[in-house]
C-alpha cells in the first residue's frame, strides 16, 4: 500500500477531543466523500459533531460544510445509487435526504426527512434499485464489454406500476425497529415502522443486505459476543396506499470464539458487523474486542441436508423424494488475536467471491476487490483477503510508510507522546484502489491502495487492470478518479492506444452511449503526463463542442406533425454528410429551412455559445501552418474528421439562424468590408473536412 497523500480540514479549530462520539464517512460512485467530525469550535461555542462536510476528491481543499439540523451526533451516512443523494441519520432518530441545489457540488439541501423520536438509528441503507452489475475478471481479455460486465437479474426492493423501482430507504433502530420511507412519485414520503421480531431487544450493530428476490435481511446484535447474531427478512409493500412492512425470523449464529475455552470472555463485546456486500446476504464478517485486542470472523449460509433420526434411516425411500434440507451458518475463516480494530472498510467493487472465481482471480492476479480493511488502534491499517482473511498488506499510519507482508522493518517504529492517531471511519473507493478515513483528531487522509496488493507485478499485467478497471468505470459511469492513482506518466499513451481500441470494437449503439464518457476518461489520462497535456485540452473542447452542438440540434423542431423518423437534427447531419459543397449556401438549398425558424429572444441568448463556436473554427483554421507540433492545443481538431463535420453542421445552422436574426451572429474583425467571413470559414473547414476524409495532405 502506497500513501497518495494527506488533507486536513484547515478549518478545524481547537478542540477537546471526545472520543466516545462516533464519525463516519461515505464514499458516493461520483468521488464525492461525505464525513463528520467530533470537534467544538470552543470561541464561537459551536458543537461542529452535527456538521456534514462533503468533498469532491478533484479539489479536496474545498471543503463543503453542512449545517446538518440534526439535534444529536450523526451516526449513519449513506450515499444513493447515483451519488447524488445523501442520507443522514442521528442519534434521536431523525433521518434527513440531502440533494444538490441546482446541480452544483457545492450547494446541498434537505429535500425529505423522517424520525423515529427518541430512537437512535444504527443501520441506514436506500433501497435497493434492482440494478447489478458483475465484473467477470476471468473474461477481462474479451473484446465485448457485454462479456466483461454483465447485467444480474436482480429485483427492487419495492416496485411502482410497469417494474419501475420505488425509491426510499430503510433503517435500523436500537430498541429493535426497522422503519422504511418510500418517496411516492408525486413527492410525499410513506412511512411506516415495525418491529423485528415479536420480542423487542437491544440492537447494538447492524447491517443491511439484499436477495435478488427483492427481500430485504437485517442482521442485528445486542453487542454482547456471547448472544446471538440474529438475523430477519424483511419485505415491504404498499397496500391501500399505505406501507407495510412484514419480518420473519431468519437462522442466527453464535461467534467461533464464545465456544472457545481460551477465548470465551476474551472479547465480550461486538464492534462490527458487516454482510461483505450490499447484494450477498450469505456472507457476514463479525468483530469481537476488548480493550486490549480484536478477533474477526468470516461466515457464510449454507443449505445442509437435515439429519433424519435412526427409526426413520431403514424405511424404504419413496420414488423422487429428496432429502430435506436446512440452511445453516457456518465459519468459513477466522484471524488470529489482533490488536484493537477501530474501522473496518469492505470493497465495492462486484467480483463474485465463490471458490471458483476466486481461483480466477489469483490466476489473473487482479487483486482489486478481494481485500477489506482493518484500521487498529495503534494507527496502523492492514488489508486481509476477505474470505480467508489472511494478509495481503500493511500500511503504518504513524511513520507514513509502507510494508509488504513478510518485510521485517529496517527500524522500529517510535511510539509518538500522547494519544495515538487512528481512525475512526474508514471507506473504500468504488474500484478500491483507494481509502479514506477520518482519524479521531477530525483529520481526513487518502490512501492509495495498489492494485497488487504487496504483489510482484509486470508493467503489462499492471496496465490490463487499469484498462479493465477504466473500461468498467466507462460502463456503469463511475468517475475513475481513484484509477488514475496509478496511472504513471509512461502508461499514458499505451492506456490512450488501448482504451480507444477497445472502444471501437464495440457495436455502434453502445459506441453512442459511451461516446462522451471516454472523451472525458482520454482527458484526464493526458492530464497526467506533460508530453499529453494538449491533448487534454482537445478532449475538454470536444466535450464542450459536443454539448453545444446538442444543444443547438434540441432547439430544431420539425415543422409537421407527422414526421418520418428521422429529426431535423439528423437531416442536417445526414445532408451535410453527403454534400461536399464548399459553398455553404448550397448546403442550405437542400434543408427544411421552416425547420429553423426561433423567436428572437431565444437566438440572441445563444450568441455567446455562436461566438464560441466562430472562434474555435477560426482558431484551428489559424493552426493549420503548424500543424506539424503536436504539443500545440488543437492539433488533434485538425484529423478528426467528426469533430470538423460537427463545425460544418453548426456553421449550417448558425447561416440560417443569420438570416433571421442578424444580431446573433458570429463578430469578426474582417480585412474589407464586402467580405463574408461565414462563407470563407465554410469554405475553408470544408477543404480541410474533405482533407480528413479522404486522408490526403494538400495544403488548402
Amino acid at each position: 500500500m502506497e500513501i497518495a497523500y494527506v488533507c486536513e480540514w484547515e478549518k478545524r479549530p481547537k478542540s477537546n477531543h471526545c472520543p466516545s462520539i462516533p464519525l463516519v464517512c461515505a464514499w458516493s460512485c461520483r468521488n464525492l466523500i461525505a464525513f463528520t467530525t467530533d470537534l467544538k469550535n470552543e470561541e464561537e461555542d459551536k458543537d461542529l459533531s452535527h456538521m456534514i462536510h462533503i468533498i469532491d476528491t478533484d479539489h479536496p481543499w474545498d471543503v463543503n460544510s453542512i449545517n446538518s439540523g440534526h439535534t444529536e451526533v450523526i451516526s449513519c451516512l449513506e450515499w444513493d445509487q447515483s451519488g447524488s443523494r445523501l442520507l443522514s441519520a442521528d442519534g434521536d432518530g431523525q433521518i434527513k435526504c440531502w440533494g444538490m441545489s441546482e446541480h452544483l457540488v457545492n450547494s446541498w439541501e434537505c429535500t425529505q426527512s423522517s424520525s423515529v423520536d427518541g430512537d437512535p438509528i444504527v443501520a441506514l441503507s436506500w433501497l435497493h434499485n434492482g440494478v447489478k452489475l458483475a465484473l467477470h475478471v476471468e473474461k477481462s481479455g474479451s473484446t465485448n464489454f457485454g462479456e466483461k460486465f454483465s447485467r444480474v437479474k436482480f429485483s427492487p426492493s419495492l416496485t411502482l406500476f410497469g417494474g419501475k423501482p420505488m425509491e426510499g430507504w430503510l433503517a435500523v433502530t436500537v430498541s429493535g425497529l426497522v422503519t422504511v420511507s418510500l418517496l411516492k412519485p408525486n413527492g410525499t414520503l410513506l412511512t411506516a415502522s415495525e418491529s423485528l421480531c415479536r420480542l423487542r431487544g437491544r440492537v447494538a450493530v447492524a447491517d443491511i443486505a439484499f436477495t435478488g428476490g427483492g427481500n430485504i435481511v437485517v442482521a442485528a446484535t445486542d453487542g454482547s459476543s456471547s448472544s446471538p447474531v440474529q438475523f430477519y427478512k424483511v419485505c415491504v409493500s404498499v397496500v391501500n396506499e399505505k406501507c407495510r412492512i412484514d419480518t420473519e425470523l431468519l437462522p442466527s449464529l453464535f461467534m467461533r470464539c464464545t465456544t472457545d475455552p481460551v477465548r470465551r470472555d476474551k472479547y465480550p463485546a461486538v464492534t462490527h458487523l458487516k454482510f461483505l456486500t450490499r447484494e450477498n446476504s450469505e456472507q457476514v464478517l463479525l468483530c469481537a474486542s476488548s480493550q486490549m485486542g480484536s478477533i474477526v470472523e468470516c461466515w457464510s449460509l449454507r443449505k445442509e441436508g437435515l439429519p433424519v433420526n435412526n427409526i426413520f434411516q431403514h424405511r424404504s425411500p419413496v420414488v423422487g423424494e429428496k432429502q430435506p434440507m436446512i440452511l445453516k451458518w457456518r465459519i468459513l475463516s477466522a484471524t488470529n488475536d489482533l490488536d484493537r480494530v477501530s474501522a473496518v472498510a469492505l470493497p465495492k467493487l462486484p467480483i463474485s467471491i465463490s471458490n471458483t472465481d476466486l481461483k480466477v482471480a489469483s490466476d489473473t492476479k487482479f487483486f482489486p476487490g478481494l481485500g477489506l480493511a482493518l484500521a487498529f488502534h495503534d494507527g496502523s491499517i492492514q488489508i486481509l483477503h476477505r474470505l480467508s482473511l489472511h494478509t495481503m498488506g500493511v500500511f503504518y499510519g504513524s511513520s507514513g510508510s509502507s510494508q509488504r507482508v513478510g518485510e521485517e522493518p529496517a527500524i522500529k517504529r517510535q511510539r509518538a507522546g500522547g494519544p495515538t492517531l487512528h481512525f475512526k471511519a474508514l471507506q473504500f473507493s468504488w474500484t478500491s484502489l483507494a481509502l479514506v478515513g477520518v482519524d479521531n483528531h477530525g483529520k481526513l487522509h487518502m490512501i492509495r491502495v495498489s492494485p497488487s496488493m504487496g504483489q510482484m507485478l509486470d508493467m503489462n499485467t499492471l496496465l490490463r487492470h487499469l484498462l479493465f478497471l477504466l473500461e468498467y468505470c466507462m460502463v456503469t459511469g463511475y468517475d475513475w478518479w481513484d484509477v488514475l492513482l496509478h496511472a504513471q506518466p509512461s502508461m499514458v499513451h499505451n492506456l490512450l492506444e488501448k482504451l480507444h481500441e477497445e472502444y471501437m470494437r464495440q457495436n455502434q449503439a453502445l459506441q453512442q452511449v459511451l461516446s462522451t464518457r471516454i472523451v472525458a476518461v482520454k482527458a484526464s489520462l493526458c492530464k497526467l503526463s506533460s508530453a499529453t497535456a494538449a491533448r487534454a485540452c482537445d478532449f475538454h473542447a470536444k466535450l464542450l463542442l459536443i454539448a453545444i452542438s446538442s444543444t443547438l440540434k434540441s432547439l430544431l423542431r420539425p415543422h409537421v406533425l407527422n414526421t418520418p423518423d428521422k429529426s431535423p437534427g439528423d437531416r442536417l447531419s445526414e445532408i451535410c454528410t453527403k454534400n461536399t459543397d464548399t459553398d455553404i449556401d448550397k448546403v442550405m438549398i437542400n434543408l427544411k429551412t421552416e425547420e429553423f425558424v426561433l423567436d428572437g429572444p431565444p437566438l440572441q441568448s445563444l450568441q455567446q455559445l455562436i461566438q464560441w463556436v466562430g472562434d474555435f473554427v477560426l482558431y484551428l483554421l489559424a493552426n493549420l501552418p503548424n500543424q506539424g507540433s503536436i504539443v500545440r492545443p488543437g492539433f488533434g481538431f485538425l484529423r478528426d474528421g467528426a469533430s470538423l463535420g460537427m463545425l460544418r453542421e453548426m456553421l449550417v445552422m448558425i447561416r440560417i439562424w443569420g438570416l433571421l436574426k442578424p444580431g446573433c451572429l458570429p463578430i469578426y474583425t474582417a480585412t474589407s468590408d464586402n467580405q463574408d467571413s461565414m462563407f470563407l470559414l465554410f469554405r475553408l473547414l470544408t477543404k480541410l473536412w474533405l482533407c480528413c476524409d479522404t486522408e490526403l495532405c494538400v495544403d488548402i
